[in-house]
Protein backbone atom coordinates (compact mmCIF):
# COMPACT_ATOMS: atom_id res chain seq x y z
CA UNK A 1 0.00 0.00 0.00
CA UNK A 2 1.51 3.14 -0.96
CA UNK A 3 -0.04 6.65 0.27
CA UNK A 4 -0.17 8.66 -2.26
CA UNK A 5 -1.56 11.84 -0.86
CA UNK A 6 -1.90 13.51 2.22
CA UNK A 7 -4.42 16.67 2.50
CA UNK A 8 -4.71 18.42 5.67
CA UNK A 9 -7.72 21.55 6.46
CA UNK A 10 -6.99 23.02 9.91
CA UNK A 11 -10.30 23.40 12.38
CA UNK A 12 -10.44 26.84 14.46
CA UNK A 13 -12.42 26.00 17.15
CA UNK A 14 -11.02 27.50 20.68
CA UNK A 15 -12.80 24.96 22.94
CA UNK A 16 -12.24 21.72 21.00
CA UNK A 17 -8.98 19.25 20.58
CA UNK A 18 -10.11 18.63 17.23
CA UNK A 19 -6.90 20.38 15.35
CA UNK A 20 -7.22 19.27 11.66
CA UNK A 21 -9.15 16.93 9.31
CA UNK A 22 -7.09 14.77 6.71
CA UNK A 23 -7.96 12.85 3.45
CA UNK A 24 -5.64 10.75 2.23
CA UNK A 25 -5.33 8.91 -1.39
CA UNK A 26 -3.82 5.29 -1.37
CA UNK A 27 -2.57 3.77 -4.73
CA UNK A 28 -3.37 6.72 -6.54
CA UNK A 29 -7.05 5.46 -6.69
CA UNK A 30 -8.61 5.42 -3.23
CA UNK A 31 -9.77 8.41 -1.18
CA UNK A 32 -10.36 8.44 2.59
CA UNK A 33 -12.01 11.50 4.02
CA UNK A 34 -12.60 12.78 7.63
CA UNK A 35 -9.81 11.73 9.21
CA UNK A 36 -9.21 13.48 12.90
CA UNK A 37 -5.99 14.77 14.17
CA UNK A 38 -6.83 15.28 17.76
CA UNK A 39 -4.41 16.98 20.42
CA UNK A 40 -4.04 14.15 23.26
CA UNK A 41 -2.35 14.31 26.68
CA UNK A 42 0.86 13.28 24.83
CA UNK A 43 0.50 14.58 21.29
CA UNK A 44 -1.77 14.77 18.65
CA UNK A 45 -2.92 11.53 17.40
CA UNK A 46 -5.26 10.21 14.24
CA UNK A 47 -8.67 9.23 14.73
CA UNK A 48 -10.46 7.17 11.70
CA UNK A 49 -14.05 8.28 9.93
CA UNK A 50 -16.67 7.50 12.31
CA UNK A 51 -21.00 7.18 12.79
CA UNK A 52 -22.56 7.92 16.01
CA UNK A 53 -24.91 4.48 16.48
CA UNK A 54 -28.00 5.44 17.74
CA UNK A 55 -27.41 4.06 21.03
CA UNK A 56 -24.55 7.15 21.49
CA UNK A 57 -21.53 4.98 20.73
CA UNK A 58 -19.36 5.98 17.90
CA UNK A 59 -18.22 3.23 15.01
CA UNK A 60 -15.69 3.64 12.67
CA UNK A 61 -16.88 3.62 9.36
CA UNK A 62 -13.28 2.62 7.67
CA UNK A 63 -10.21 1.08 9.41
CA UNK A 64 -7.09 0.07 8.81
CA UNK A 65 -6.96 -4.01 9.75
CA UNK A 66 -3.76 -4.28 11.01
CA UNK A 67 -1.07 -2.30 13.81
CA UNK A 68 1.36 -1.90 10.35
CA UNK A 69 -0.91 -0.10 7.88
CA UNK A 70 -2.36 2.02 11.11
CA UNK A 71 1.16 2.92 11.93
CA UNK A 72 1.77 4.04 8.25
CA UNK A 73 -1.58 6.15 8.15
CA UNK A 74 -0.94 7.95 11.61
CA UNK A 75 2.96 8.61 10.64
CA UNK A 76 1.84 9.88 6.97
CA UNK A 77 -0.88 12.25 8.30
CA UNK A 78 0.73 13.66 11.46
CA UNK A 79 4.14 13.87 9.55
CA UNK A 80 1.86 16.01 6.96
CA UNK A 81 0.09 17.64 9.70
CA UNK A 82 3.84 18.79 11.30
CA UNK A 83 4.53 19.99 7.82
CA UNK A 84 1.52 22.42 7.47
CA UNK A 85 1.56 23.72 10.57
CA UNK A 86 5.22 24.42 9.89
CA UNK A 87 3.89 26.05 6.61
CA UNK A 88 0.77 28.27 8.61
CA UNK A 89 3.64 30.50 10.85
Amino acid sequence: MKISDVRIRFVRKDDSKLRAVASITIDDCFVVHDIKVIEGADGPFIAMPSRKTNDGEFKDIAHPLNTETREQLRDAILAAYHEALAEAD
